[in-house]
């Protein structure tokens, strides 16, 4: 081994915040994060000292971009098989490779594959003429519209599918399935990490509450969850990672039924948005766990470090908030030091994520609570309890935490 030889190069396609926090751990790992980035003030861009321009259409950029790394993986999946392929050929480590990407990226081959393998998906069936949508919703009854491909967030789903929507939509280019509405009790993901190696690790299964089509919190572990049924869903995600040939992070998320059955919805190969409370409440980030694993590193640790993790997302207002954001945090830690706060380096529009809290502590309705409250007032600047910091004792002064 040669004791000068520099750390490896990981680099990322995308510079959203998922790329801005894997950067944060590949800092505690002596490594460097290079990222592609359509825009210099994307959230990766404005901290990353290795930061090429781009975009995940433009092979001859990624060729460049990929020159000298050691890996090359996603903060998205938004990237075009060919050029994808392209990289391959050339002798780009690519992690997860496309075979693997091509099942985040199109929702009739995942549901294809899986229902293959076994695994519980909903009846579905894929929409090439508004007849289609018909046939299906009168043998299947409510059922959900979906693009095949791209959507996020609630985009790229249409709960109330029309033969007038179906139409439109594909008159307009866009690939098509149905599937039957899920009578569900709650929304579950199972977070795993598979590195070439073949090793894999799961995170507890966590609950992910979800309001207009966007994950607003994330409980880990999922409250109530039977113990039997929580290490089938682990060992299902470790499984759909080792046939579909995943390597880096899969996120495996599910319904729960009224019944108690699991039902995969969506599959993501990259950090997800149900991971972020690992940063603090596991002995290993997600972040940390991708960079590991797309460079074949033994992988580390995933028991949680405190009983309740709740992790709540920070949206945009509805409103421009008077206060500005160092304020906002300024206050929030004189109520809550103990949490957590993530900002992204995003301008502030309505329902858009531009952070996260992370809240940690014994029982898990307080920390849900708590949470809710810190994701509020640093969206609106308004304590949903009516709190004032007027009225309390100071921190400063009295040596306990207010709140």
């Amino acid at each position: 081994m040669n004791a000068s030889a520099p750390l490896p190069t990981v680099g990322m396609i995308g510079a959203g915040q998922l790329a801005r926090m894997t950067h944060q751990a590949a800092i505690a790992l002596g490594q460097s994060l290079r990222v592609l980035a359509v825009d210099p003030g994307e959230p990766a861009a404005l901290v990353c000292a290795d930061v090429r321009p781009g975009g995940a259409g433009d092979l001859d950029a990624l060729r460049a971009f990929s020159r000298g790394c050691a890996a090359v993986t996603f903060d998205h999946e938004q990237v075009p098989q060919e050029n994808l392929r392209a990289l391959v050929a050339d002798g780009v480590n690519v992690q997860p490779g496309p075979d693997a990407l091509l099942h985040a990226q199109d929702k009739l081959v995942m549901r294809r594959r899986l229902g293959a393998l076994g695994a519980a998906v909903p009846p579905f069936a894929e929409v090439l003429a508004p007849s289609d949508a018909v046939a299906f919703l009168a043998e299947h009854g409510p059922s959900v519209l979906k693009a095949v491909r791209g959507g996020y967030d609630g985009r790229g789903v249409w709960m109330e599918p029309t033969p007038e929507l179906v139409a439109e939509l594909l008159a307009a280019g866009t690939p098509l399935m149905i599937e039957k509405r899920v009578p569900m009790r709650r929304e579950l993901a199972a977070l795993v990490a598979r590195s070439p190696f073949g090793q894999a690790a799961a995170w507890p299964v966590v609950e992910t509450v979800q309001a207009d089509g966007q994950c607003v919190q994330v409980l880990a572990p999922a409250p109530g969850l039977d113990e039997d049924r929580a290490v089938a869903a682990q060992e299902l995600a470790v499984r759909i990672a080792s046939e579909l040939g995943v390597t880096g992070l899969l996120a495996v998320e599910l319904f729960e039924t009224d019944t108690g059955d699991l039902v995969v919805n969506e599959l993501a190969m990259r950090p997800h948005n149900s991971g972020h409370w690992t940063i603090e409440g596991s002995r290993t980030s997600q972040f940390e766990q991708h960079l590991r694993a797309v460079l074949d590193y033994p992988l580390g640790a995933t028991a949680p470090t405190s009983p309740a993790v709740v992790m709540a997302n920070v949206l945009g207002a509805p409103e421009p908030v008077a206060m500005s954001v160092d304020e906002r945090v300024h206050h929030l830690f004189a109520r809550f030091p103990d949490v957590k706060v993530h900002l992204y380096g995003k301008s502030e529009r309505p329902a858009r994520k531009v952070g996260h809290v992370t809240a940690l502590g014994e029982d898990m309705e307080k920390v849900r609570a708590k949470a809710a409250l810190a994701a509020e007032w640093l969206s609106t600047a308004t304590w949903a309890d009516g709190w004032s910091v007027h009225g309390s004792p100071s921190p400063a002064t009295s040596g306990t935490p207010v709140g």
